[in-house]
């Protein structure tokens, strides 16, 4: 039996009669109208709100989606809401969360309401509501984001951001252009085939009888045929020899092959092929993911497979690989218990070293050269069986029950095992991601730590996320073996030195939960042995993501000194700024900010007072020489440095007689830079430009600040979200006072965080010429190499020693 079919359902006309007439009396009278701008996302091709209603045959109402752009476009993070006719203030948005994808051309399902009549089931849906929508009149929105929109008039949702498409129909207020008409119990308003969006729902889609598609290409009543005969294309033709299929959009029938791999749970299930001939031209992968949606297909490893279908490019995100695929697809098993093709062993020798071309831009269209880059190597060997043995992991199993593995131990490696990421020039192409397709019930997912290693062989397909890039979806996983990583606490301080620390704590807010708030303390008081001032970044308000307006941190901050204190610590105080409401970027509603804890025994800090949320910090002249105008306070808060990004906050303390200044900051994030893996190369780090603003602002302080004293003791500190080697840190550091004591560190320990397998440098404590020769420092591993780290950041300590400095 197939469950899936390639035939498209007839649609309906493209308008009614009316439209037509009353679109041709307009353009009689008037201009040409300009040709409409290609489109970029799907749209909402087909709205049904009658499911099980009187007279209905479908049992549940429905909302299908399409797709007239030329690639297929991943879905993860979008929503489908529902508001009536008529909304309120109060009126609650039904939002219905979606993931996976929606190819070129194709059709996306989600199911909406059950009645209690019908008799007909709706094909596979793509994502499944509860949403009861009126069978006459309301309104649909497609949103990139999952939060409930905040419109409540047509105006309101053409301007709200992340509004995608908008369809109402029937007496709805909300709507492009003008409503559809209304609808029934026993109708629906669908677009034409090319999905045609001019902006106008009354012209853009017809009532008629509801024919829902799924991403499958399925409909109500689809006949799945008889069995697949043998067609004239082959796995590498299909495949080609660029990272796109010659036959993209194209249905293609009997391609043969053997079942490698099965992915049976989550949103993108479906199964691996491969052909076990080949062509030998290096450059043209052997094998084949068959999507198959939600369902799970009925095929074993070893099936001999016939298969036909669309071939699409599913792309997971704007600068990824595509990943060459069949959808809508249907096959015939001609024998089982086949042996598989061998696996290609991923080792130092097989992956080149070079990374990619430097070809200054998309590199989709070139041919692949897999004996000279990596990425073209692994995209010459996508969906094909590959395996590594004996694997050192480079980093600590996520989350979401993946880790990362090294073909080349010996490049790069850190001191702990990992692979340190030291230039833009060598992104370590030896690294490769780890997910498994087994049951995770009977083979759980390895808890690993960098330093470990998966022994034995770890064997699949070769896939492709843009969460990471090539990744081996495992049908054999090695057996862990512990490297034994520890935590080590820092050195106690001596009597006469004074310790900082520098710690992004992740989004803690007042909400969260004990255990989280523990983790944290122990790690301050164990393993950074308390410090006498600590820079945390990430700090939220009270109740965090709850977008409601509140942005005070003082339960947060209770929280944490409070458990501080119960794991022996001190009774640190605190200081900081409320950011005003939404301002300051980072997860919405959480209203992120820096905050300095200090130990009021230890250090003293300066009050002075009239720092808020908008007023500048400035250097001015005191009694001792340089003070603050505002202690706490901000730097330039205004300025536009500073758009939806933390402000850094800066204090006063005073510390055996002595006056130090500390910048506690947390510079703009790389999102929105180009990943590593993607198919721009070089990538593009469009991010670094704010951020690069705000190191010439914090910059411009210090300097300021050491023109009045050259003797001053300055620290700048915290989440600087950029590299050693980066023009960022050489704004602040090159050619002037400030220096990183990273630098003096042996090679392979100059890293603090770890992301898709490389260990780099994103936080950094900088000091002046007057405390360079005077202090001490240490990167304390805790989290970064670490499965069940609290913090993605591993925090620094420095040891000062003030005396003989300016009093």
């Amino acid at each position: 039996m197939f469950p899936t079919s390639l035939r498209t359902p007839s649609r309906r006309v493209p308008a009614s009669a009316a439209a037509t007439a009353a679109l041709l009396l307009t353009a009689a009278l008037g201009t040409a109208a300009p040709a409409a701008a290609a489109p970029t996302t799907p749209v909402i091709s087909e709205v049904y709100g009658g499911g099980g209603n009187s007279g209905a045959e479908l049992r549940h109402d429905f909302v299908e989606l399409g797709n007239p752009t030329d690639a297929a476009v991943a879905l993860d993070g979008w929503s489908v809401q529902y508001l009536p006719a008529q909304p309120g203030s109060g009126t609650r948005v039904q939002v219905t969360e979606l993931d996976g994808s929606v190819d070129a051309g194709g059709h996306y399902l989600v199911r909406q309401g059950q009645g209690s009549g019908g008799d007909t089931d709706l094909p596979t849906p793509d994502a499944d509501g509860g949403t009861a929508m009126s069978a006459r009149s309301g309104a649909v929105l497609l949103v990139q984001g999952t939060d409930p929109v905040a419109c409540r008039t047509a105006a309101e949702c053409a301007g709200e951001e992340g509004v995608a498409d908008i369809v109402g129909y029937g007496d709805a207020v909300i709507h492009e252009g003008a409503p559809t008409a209304q609808l029934s119990n026993t109708t629906s308003a669908a677009r034409d085939d090319a999905f045609t969006d001019t902006g106008d729902n009354a012209a853009d889609l017809t009532v008629g009888d509801p024919t829902p598609v799924n991403a499958a290409g399925e409909t109500v009543g689809d006949d799945p045929g008889g069995p697949v005969d043998p067609g004239d294309l082959r796995v590498h033709d299909i495949q080609g020899t660029t990272r796109t299929s010659p036959f993209t959009g194209r249905d293609v029938g009997g391609v043969p092959g053997v079942v490698t791999a099965v992915s049976a749970f989550g949103s993108a299930q479906g199964f691996w092929f491969q052909d076990p001939e080949g062509d030998g031209d290096p450059r043209t992968s052997e094998g084949l993911f068959v999507f198959t949606g939600s369902t799970t297909p009925d095929v074993a490893v070893g099936d001999a497979v016939l298969v036909e279908g669309r071939v699409a490019e599913y792309l997971p995100q704007a600068d990824a690989h595509t990943i060459t695929q069949l959808s809508g697809a249907r096959w015939t098993v001609e024998s089982s218990g086949n042996p598989l093709p061998g696996s290609v062993r991923l080792d130092a020798d097989a992956v080149p070293e070079t990374y990619a071309p430097d070809h200054g831009g998309d590199i989709s269209d070139l041919d692949l050269a897999p004996d000279t880059y990596a990425l073209d190597f692994w995209a010459a060997h996508e969906h094909m069986l590959v395996r590594v043995e004996d694997a050192p992991v480079i980093a600590a199993t996520d989350p979401y029950s993946a880790l990362w593995v090294t073909t080349d131990p010996g490049d790069d490696a850190t001191v702990n095992g990992g692979t340190l990421y030291g230039s833009y020039d060598d992104p370590n192409s030896g690294r490769i991601k780890i997910e498994s397709l087994l049951d995770r019930d009977t083979r759980p997912f390895p808890e690993a730590n960098v330093g470990d290693t998966l022994t034995g062989v770890t064997e699949g397909p070769l896939y492709y996320s843009r969460f990471g890039g090539f990744v081996i979806r495992a049908t054999t996983l090695g057996e862990l073996a512990a490297g034994n990583l520890e935590r080590e606490p820092v050195r106690e301080a001596a009597p006469y030195e004074t310790t900082i620390a520098t710690y992004n704590v992740e989004n803690l807010d007042g909400a969260d939960d004990q255990a989280t708030f523990d983790a944290l303390a122990r790690g301050i008081v164990e393993y950074l042995d308390s410090p006498d001032i600590i820079g945390l970044e990430e700090i939220q308000d009270d109740n965090g993501p709850v977008n409601d307006g509140t942005v005070d941190a003082d339960l947060t901050l209770r929280r944490l000194t409070r458990a501080i204190h119960e794991q022996g610590g001190p009774r640190y105080a605190w200081r900081q700024i409320d950011p005003a409401d939404g301002q300051d970027g980072g997860q919405p509603g959480g209203n992120i900010r820096n905050v300095f804890l200090f130990n009021p025994r230890h250090v003293r800090f300066v009050d002075t007072p009239g720092g808020d949320a908008t007023t500048p910090v400035e250097v001015v002249e005191g009694r001792r020489g340089p003070e603050l105008s505002v202690s706490p306070g901000r730097i330039a808060p205004q300025d536009e440095a500073w758009d939806s990004s933390r402000k850094p906050l800066v204090g006063q303390f005073r510390v055996r007689g002595r006056d130090l200044f500390v910048v506690t900051n947390h510079f703009n994030s790389k999102g929105g830079d180009q990943s590593l893996h993607g198919v721009v190369q070089p990538p593009e780090r469009p991010s670094e430009v704010q951020r690069n603003a705000q190191a010439r602002l914090v910059r411009e302080f210090t300097d300021e600040l050491l023109a009045m004293d050259p003797d001053a003791n300055v620290v700048v500190m915290g989440d600087l979200n950029d590299f050693p080697f980066s023009p960022t840190l050489d704004i602040l550091t090159g050619d002037g006072p400030l220096a990183n004591p990273m630098a003096d560190l042996p090679e392979n320990e100059r890293y603090n965080y770890v992301f898709d397998g490389n260990s780099q440098a994103l936080d950094h404590i900088l000091v002046n010429a007057a405390l360079a020769d005077r202090m001490d420092y240490q990167v304390v591993r805790i989290n970064s190499e670490f499965h069940d780290q609290v913090s993605d950041h591993d925090p620094q300590v420095l040891w000062l020693d003030l005396r003989g400095g300016r009093r």
